[in-house]
């Protein structure tokens, strides 16, 4: 058993112990259950509540999740069309978000995979400068896919990244 300055009392039977916190007029609270014996401090329950949200929101805070974009083409794509779409996979890549593209084929278009194999070639090597191939070239069913996932920073390279970025969008906006 713990008090609530940190300071060990001993071992103590639950009776004990459950008079022992209402001494100090806070709840007995059970910390480590797997222990032999089970380690419980004295403690404010809603406070100790409190700061478990506290330290499982902070936790969260620095985590960061990647979001899966979808670029679809076909094998007879334009190039303007194209050009559209690399550009909006290079803006979600720089917003730190995965892209899969995917080529897809309808009907008869299955006689044309060399071409989609080449668009979507292409397509990785365009975005070669900004991602990374996360999961190779294949065939699921009619389409050809492949996830990429924007190359990682380093830190003192991201910041001054992030802040020219800034910078831009204040000079766009003005």
């Amino acid at each position: 058993m713990i008090d609530p300055d940190g300071n060990q009392i001993g071992i103590l039977s639950v009776p004990d112990a459950i008079l022992k916190a209402n001494e100090f007029g806070m709840d007995l609270v059970e910390i480590s259950p797997t222990a032999n014996p089970p380690v419980c401090k004295i403690v404010d329950f809603g406070k100790y509540k409190y700061l478990l949200s506290k330290k499982s929101k902070e936790a969260k805070k620095k985590q960061h999740v990647f979001t899966l974009k979808e670029i679809q083409l076909r094998p007879h794509t334009d190039n303007h069309d194209y050009d559209f779409k690399i550009k909006h996979a290079r803006e979600f890549l720089s917003h730190h978000h995965k892209v899969k593209i995917l080529v897809r084929f309808r009907g008869r278009e299955l006689v044309y995979k060399d071409n989609g194999e080449e668009l979507i070639g292409k397509a990785v090597e365009d975005l070669s400068d900004i991602a990374i191939i996360e999961t190779p070239i294949k065939f699921e069913g009619k389409n050809l896919i492949v996830i990429l996932s924007p190359r990682p920073r380093s830190g003192k390279h991201a910041k001054n990244e992030d802040k020219q970025e800034y910078e831009e969008k204040i000079e766009e906006d003005s």
